[in-house]
């Protein structure tokens, strides 16, 4: 069970590794109301390592359900002007942010799909610019999850509620490295060392391409832009203050070549979209291009998702994660992306981060798209690791290196 001083401690971890406040730099918190308590703690951290102020974006299920029920499709999509400029007042005073989630991942399954989407879309094109500010790692960022009974009783349906919210607990907190008796913050550093070596050697390779197949039936060919950079653990702004994006983080990351996809490929997880679950689904690509796919359960989101805009059917991110990370070897399907990302190698729709490619924190959106990178307003992560999944890499000269046998790194 987890325990108040627990929470205490995951609140410092987050603050002081995870955002890494600086002294007399404004926090900015998004969480849910039912979340409170952990937000006083850790908004009473962030004062303690000399925030200037702490800000707090609250959100709330019912209203948001509420909001899809009652309200028009064109009231929807009128994102107000305020809300650009109190972004862009955050953004100019060099604000970190840090996301607390503990949503049900299928919260708007029955809502109408039609009006998520175009809520979505008008929110990407209004505030798409200020989002380079933590795209392009100018100020910290930082996503976390918390256990709530609503997302425990969907992981666990058989178990009565609070045990399933007490096993969720204890899942999360194993995962973040947070026990009653270690140094989380002393543990993250060892472990973000240790995705740092194996993105370096990734990088040393400079392969051309990478070749994956698995026992789904994936077998799918993905170039790298060149001089591509491979990044593990945190990220670093421009003047070199280090924070943790993601919390937990298994993976290994590269920028693919916009039209340099090709193959078919078969998801492993389900993908939690829009308050939405996606299940057993599929894509073919052609020249990076996505010109077929099919889903079981919530295909129409992957249709939505598609008609963003006419980069999001080409990729942004490919992503190496080992099946026998902690959260693989939890055997607990999450339902949740931050989760079940780290738990298997995946790929991303949409925008790519500009870290991956040399100097591609300063080039223009026109200079990284020269470059072979993709362009879009979302970015939309999706599993397809497996056990038995082999990866090959393919060097400029034709050399294969292998990188994963059956689901793990050989080096």
């Amino acid at each position: 069970m987890v325990s108040n001083n627990m929470y205490k401690k995951l609140a410092k971890l987050v603050i002081k590794k995870g955002v890494n406040v600086q002294n007399n730099q404004p926090l900015i918190i998004t969480a849910n109301i039912r979340d409170i308590e952990f937000v006083r703690m850790c908004t009473k951290e962030a004062y303690e390592a000399g925030a200037k102020y702490v800000s707090v974006l609250w959100e709330d299920e019912e209203l948001d359900r509420m909001d899809f029920t009652y309200q028009s499709i064109e009231t929807l999509q009128e994102v107000p002007q305020w809300s650009y400029d109190r972004m862009k007042s955050y953004n100019d005073a060099g604000a970190c942010y840090l996301t607390i989630d503990s949503s049900k991942p299928d919260y708007l399954k029955d809502m109408d799909s039609a009006k998520i989407s175009a809520t979505q879309q008008a929110y990407y094109e209004k505030m798409s610019e200020l989002s380079l500010y933590r795209i392009n790692n100018e100020g910290q960022w930082c996503i976390i999850c918390l256990p709530s009974r609503e997302w425990a009783s969907m992981i666990f349906p058989n178990l009565p509620i609070e045990e399933a919210y007490e096993k969720l607990g204890d899942e999360i907190f194993k995962i973040t490295r947070v026990s009653e008796d270690n140094d989380p913050i002393k543990e993250w550093e060892e472990h973000d060392k240790e995705l740092i070596e194996h993105a370096n050697i990734l990088t040393s390779y400079n392969f051309k391409s990478l070749h994956f197949t698995s026992e789904l039936g994936t077998d799918i060919n993905i170039d790298l832009v060149r001089d591509h950079i491979w990044v593990g653990g945190g990220a670093s702004r421009p003047d070199g203050v280090y924070f943790d994006c993601n919390m937990p983080t298994e993976e290994c990351f590269s920028m693919p070549v916009k039209t340099g996809v090709n193959g078919v490929v078969y998801a492993s997880k389900p993908l939690s979209h829009n308050g939405k679950v996606v299940e057993d689904f599929w894509f073919k690509f052609e020249d990076g291009k996505v010109v077929d796919f099919g889903a079981k359960k919530e295909e129409a989101v992957l249709k939505e998702m598609f008609d963003v805009d006419e980069g999001s059917r080409y990729l942004g991110e490919v992503a190496l994660v080992p099946y026998d990370s902690p959260i693989s070897k939890s055997n607990i399907l999450f339902f949740n992306t931050l989760y079940d990302e780290n738990a298997a190698c995946h790929l991303a729709f949409g925008r790519p981060y500009p870290e991956n490619l040399k100097n591609g924190v300063n080039m223009t959106k026109e200079e990284l798209v020269s470059h072979g990178a993709n362009d879009s307003m979302i970015h939309v992560d999706f599993m397809f690791g497996t056990k038995e999944m082999n990866i090959d890499g393919i060097q400029e000269d034709g050399t294969i290196i292998p990188i994963f046998r059956e689901g793990n790194f050989v080096f």
